[in-house]
């Protein structure tokens, strides 16, 4: 069950520094590029946000993200295809060249731009609804409820993209011509439902992700936004005739 989790931790690290570090910067970068109003909630400007920074992650974390679904797709009983995550690497350059490393880069750019804007913005509206209403206070509890319903909004979205991405990239040479073609086999062959195969696993993976991400980047923000209190100003109290400060 833990398959794939060297590459998977690597991917993250690569990826959700890029799509969620950048976000609220692109966000505001979009806002005076397109002369929306200082601290503008523009909803089309958000997801054009979400769709940039999710693009621009792939692109970094592309190898780690083909590594990671070959692994994961490794049985325990015969032989193994890898040694570990570095042979992986290694061996998909040398049989595959470096194009093997990024393949299926069109359709996890498709996936990932949809996923990081649905993420990040059904999150922002999710909250801001629940504190316009009042239903609850700006806590771990609201950050909670609206992680929680991020990801059964993305996890709706994305599944389609998600499945035919995972198909493809799992697939062996000269199986599909592209993408679209793997999405058109899948329709023939199995119709709608096969889009949304594995929605409910999908959907504890990324609800499960969105409630550890938001409530640790929400806690991380307000403990790095806290003011600091220099040193010279910190009340001096007198211990043992000297002065010292008070920590």
């Amino acid at each position: 069950m833990y398959n794939g989790l060297a590459p998977g931790l690597q991917r993250q690290m690569a990826f959700a520094s890029v799509r969620i570090g950048l976000y609220d910067n692109v966000k505001q970068a979009y806002v005076g590029l397109f002369n929306a109003a200082p601290g503008s909630t523009n909803v089309v400007l958000r997801i054009l946000a979400g769709i940039t920074t999710g693009g621009a992650a792939v692109l970094v974390a592309q190898p780690t993200d083909v590594v990671k679904v070959r692994m994961q797709a490794t049985k325990k009983t015969g032989p193994s295809r890898y040694t570990g995550v570095f042979n992986a690497y290694k061996t998909i350059g040398q049989q595959e060249g470096v194009k093997g490393l990024w393949k299926g880069t069109t359709p996890n750019v498709a996936r990932n731009a949809v996923v990081n804007a649905c993420e990040l913005v059904s999150y922002d509206l999710i909250k801001e609804t629940i504190l316009k209403n009042k239903l609850m206070k700006d806590n771990i509890y609201c950050h909670f409820m609206s992680a929680f319903g991020a990801g059964f909004c993305t996890t709706c979205v994305a599944s389609p993209v998600d499945v035919v991405k995972t198909r493809f990239m799992n697939s062996g040479a000269g199986t599909y011509t592209g993408v679209l073609n793997c999405a058109a086999v899948m329709f023939k062959k199995e119709g709608v439902m096969a889009f949304y195969k594995g929605f409910m696993p999908s959907f504890m993976r990324l609800g499960s992700w969105n409630v550890c991400m938001f409530v640790c980047f929400e806690q991380l923000k307000r403990a790095f936004a806290q003011p600091v209190t220099p040193y010279q100003q910190l009340p001096a109290i007198e211990i043992e005739g000297r002065k010292k400060r008070v920590l």
